[in-house]
């Protein structure tokens, strides 16, 4: 008793930017979250500073945490945008 799928399954015209969208913000976070392990291993003094009331690592481990859900924010609008984009040219052709 097949009731046949829920949606319908196109090709993903943007496929590639998204790729490659993905990969350079990763490659950004990577380098953020990289400075903040050389940062703690070679320069601990540095983590210890005081900004207000918290130190460096406390505000850096928390920019790191809203990094990361600005980029997932960015990530999700440029690809909805760039999905529209591509199902306009494919109902053009």
């Amino acid at each position: 008793m097949s009731h046949g799928p829920a949606t319908e399954w196109k090709e993903d015209g943007a496929s590639a930017y998204k790729t490659r969208l993905g990969v350079i913000m990763f490659l950004v976070y990577a380098a953020v979250y990289a400075a903040f392990i050389l940062i703690g291993v070679f320069a601990p003094s540095w983590m210890r500073a005081d900004v207000g009331s918290l130190n460096v690592a406390i505000v850096y481990g928390f920019g790191l945490i809203v990094l990361a859900v600005v980029l997932a924010f960015v990530y999700n609008h440029l690809c909805t945008l760039a999905e529209r984009r591509a199902g306009k040219k494919e109902e053009i052709l």
